[in-house]
C-alpha cells in the first residue's frame, strides 16, 4: 500500500493535534507536516512533499483559498481539501476554482474525512453533500463558457482548449484528465495564458475568460 502523505494547515493547534491523532492510527496515511497559516504551509510543503493538504478556509496572513491557489501553481501534484466550519460561496467556489479537489465541513465524521483523504490521494474529487448541492445549483444557473474566447486569435489550439475548461471552472487536475496530458503541461499552458492576458493569477484568468466572452 502506498503511503498518503498529509499536510495539516489550520490556525488552531487543538484542531491540528486532533487531526494528527486521528490520522496517525490509520493504515496508509502519514501526517508529514503542520502549519498554522497559509504562508507557513507553503514553506512546509516545500520540504515535506505532501500528497494531500487539509486546509482551513480562514487563517491569518494567507487564507485557505489563496493557499490552495498557490499550492496548485507550485505543487500541482498536491491534492488540496478545504476542511472548514464555513460553507460560504466565496470560500467554496474560490477554493474549487483555485484548484482544490475537495471541500468538507468540520462536522463530517472521522470516517468521512479518512475516506476523503484516500479518495483525494487517488485523484478523486470529494465534496460534502451540502457543498455538492450548491455546486450543482451554481452550474445550472451559470451560462455555458463562451464558444469564442476573448483574444482567441492569439492562442494556440491547445491553449484555447485549456482556456475554455478554465472558464468552466475546471482544476488543473481535471483539465489534464480531460485533455489526456500531464498536470505539468496544463500548468505551462496556464502560465502562457496568464502572460498573454496580462493577469496575475489563475483565479482572475478564469473569471476573465468567463465574464468577457460574448453573451
Amino acid at each position: 500500500m502506498n503511503m498518503i502523505r498529509v499536510l495539516l494547515a489550520d490556525d488552531q493547534a487543538l484542531i491540528r493535534q486532533g487531526l494528527r491523532k486521528m490520522l496517525e492510527i490509520e493504515d496508509g496515511i502519514e501526517v508529514v507536516g503542520e502549519a498554522a497559516d497559509g504562508e507557513d504551509a507553503l514553506l512546509v510543503a516545500e520540504t515535506c512533499r505532501p500528497d494531500v493538504a487539509l486546509v482551513d478556509a480562514r487563517m491569518p496572513r494567507m487564507d485557505g483559498v489563496e493557499l490552495v491557489t498557490r499550492l496548485a501553481a507550485r505543487h500541482p501534484r498536491v491534492a488540496s481539501i478545504v476542511l472548514s466550519t464555513f460553507d460560504e460561496d466565496d470560500y467554496i467556489f474560490g477554493a474549487l476554482r483555485g484548484g482544490a479537489v475537495g471541500y468538507l465541513l468540520k462536522d463530517c465524521t472521522p470516517e468521512e474525512l479518512v475516506d476523503a483523504i484516500r479518495r483525494a490521494g487517488r485523484g478523486e474529487t470529494v465534496l460534502a453533500s451540502t457543498v455538492a448541492a450548491r455546486l450543482v445549483t451554481e452550474i445550472r444557473r451559470t451560462p455555458a463558457p463562451p464558444t469564442v474566447l476573448p483574444g482567441e486569435e492569439r492562442l494556440s489550439s491547445r491553449e484555447a482548449q485549456v482556456a475554455r475548461l478554465l472558464a468552466a471552472g475546471a482544476s488543473n487536475r481535471e483539465i489534464a484528465a480531460r485533455l489526456l496530458v500531464t498536470e505539468g503541461t496544463v500548468k505551462n499552458h496556464v502560465s502562457s495564458l496568464l502572460r498573454k492576458f496580462a493577469l496575475p493569477d489563475r483565479t482572475r484568468l478564469a473569471l476573465h475568460l468567463k465574464d468577457t466572452g460574448p453573451p
